[in-house]
């Protein structure tokens, strides 16, 4: 069971600030007593200890950890500006984009308040781990970002005319967000194409889940969408699901198209509603050691399901979609998702500061390690430019017909329901079985 006081995260930096858990309390450091007098002093050694009990690299990246606290216990620090300039500058040496270090401002940043509501434009952003370019995981729906056209995998080269060359996401956030109605202009790189963006900022309320029943030749099926895995996400997927239910739909599409990812116990509820039995998620640590989910035989329904993914398809996205697709509880239709396959537990530190330190790694049920490569569809279908514009410019016109991913999964679940109907068929029933 997940300790429901260290939340892991599964997302990368959100710029609107994807829900994040932290800890209630930051982690003493060893050495707290011998730098009492010298706080930023403390505040380094508290971030090294961090590194060395936690990270999933046992090597550091093939770098002496141990040197490494020699070389920055060393300097003098007589601000807290240098102290934080150390701690960046060690966790660099991880070469993981995931482990970083947030000012005060950085992590007020990166949490969100239990209303749901957010400031900014509504996107997902990482660092690309081979070209360290800052690389879009995906628009949020509704928001600013989605309306003005911004896609999965486009690279922002500019911020506000600030390249982004030696930029980490930290500093991207800080350039990006502002006050709701100021504008922030993003230079975005897209297949070979440089594109220009310019945006307004919004304040922002995010419902995780939206649902309908829609008509296919079967009957009527339940779509759900799922846009993050917040806090509240499960309540809501608990919801729909149990309204959809009493509908007596024939089957359902769950749309993860887009889902940049979030709480690690969040996929794991929502895997629960959909499956009676089977694992759900491993999460490996530098030791090696394995930490199962599983079903728990509370699955709200075992009708026909179909899963649409795609390259914004990210983390908790992927536990999930890897889930279904590993215990053959849904068919997957669209594309390769994103490949984050990183668990990231965040904490507070003291004077307002915080630390996200890659903890784990996971496997889907079947093994499989999909960071860097992610979920492959059962059912490969890529949207070309022409169909990816024209539902940006339309969003009525997603989870249609006119969505050709959408007109697949359709298509792919009437097959599913329809082959259910005839094994049910040819079950003998207690009226017609001969004695």
């Amino acid at each position: 069971m997940v300790n429901m006081k260290t939340l892991l995260v599964l997302a990368a930096t959100a710029v609107t600030l994807s829900t994040i858990g932290v800890t209630s309390l930051g982690i003493n450091s060893r050495g707290q007593a011998v730098f009492k007098d010298n706080p930023n002093k403390e505040l380094v050694d508290e971030v090294w200890q961090l590194i060395h009990r936690q990270y999933v690299d046992a090597t550091f990246n093939q770098v002496d950890w141990q040197a490494v606290r020699k070389e920055y216990l060393n300097k003098p620090y007589t601000d807290q500006k240098e102290a934080y300039k150390s701690i960046r500058e060690m966790l660099k040496k991880l070469d993981d984009p995931y482990t970083r270090f947030m000012d005060p401002e950085e992590f007020k940043n990166m949490q969100v308040d239990t209303s749901g509501e957010l400031t900014g434009i509504g996107i997902t952003i990482s660092q690309d781990e081979k070209t360290k370019k800052l690389v879009v995981i995906a628009p949020i729906e509704d928001t600013p970002a989605f309306k003005a056209g911004i896609l999965a995998k486009d690279t922002i080269l500019k911020i506000d005319g600030k390249s982004t060359q030696g930029m980490d996401t930290n500093q991207a956030v800080s350039l990006i967000r502002g006050e709701p109605g100021t504008n922030v202009a993003l230079t975005i790189e897209r297949n070979g194409e440089i594109k220009q963006f310019d945006i307004k900022r919004a304040r922002i309320e995010i419902h995780p889940v939206r649902y309908s029943q829609q008509k296919s030749p079967t009957g009527n099926i339940g779509y759900i969408r799922l846009n993050q895995f917040s806090a509240n996400a499960g309540k809501e997927m608990q919801a729909a699901i149990k309204d959809l239910e009493t509908k007596q739909v024939a089957g359902y599409i769950l749309d993860l198209r887009g889902n940049p990812g979030g709480l690690l116990y969040s996929s794991i509820e929502i895997a629960r509603m959909w499956m009676n039995t089977g694992t759900i998620v491993s999460t490996i640590d530098r030791q090696g050691e394995q930490e199962r989910e599983v079903a728990n035989g509370k699955a709200l329904t075992t009708k026909p399901l179909v899963v649409l993914i795609d390259k914004g398809s990210a983390s908790a996205s992927e536990i999930l979609s890897g889930a279904l697709q590993d215990n053959k509880r849904g068919v997957l239709v669209g594309t390769q998702t994103f490949g984050k396959g990183l668990v990231q537990s965040v904490r507070p530190l003291e004077g307002g500061s915080g630390v996200a330190v890659t903890i784990a790694k996971y496997h889907t049920p079947s093994g499989k390690d999909i960071n860097k490569h992610g979920v492959d569809p059962d059912v490969k279908l890529e949207l070309t430019k022409e169909q990816q514009e024209a539902l940006v410019r339309d969003r009525q016109k997603i989870a249609t017909l006119a969505d050709p991913q959408y007109a697949k999964a359709l298509q792919v679940l009437n097959k599913q329901i329809v082959f259910r109907r005839s094994v049910r068929a040819e079950k003998p029933t207690l009226s017609n079985q001969k004695y």
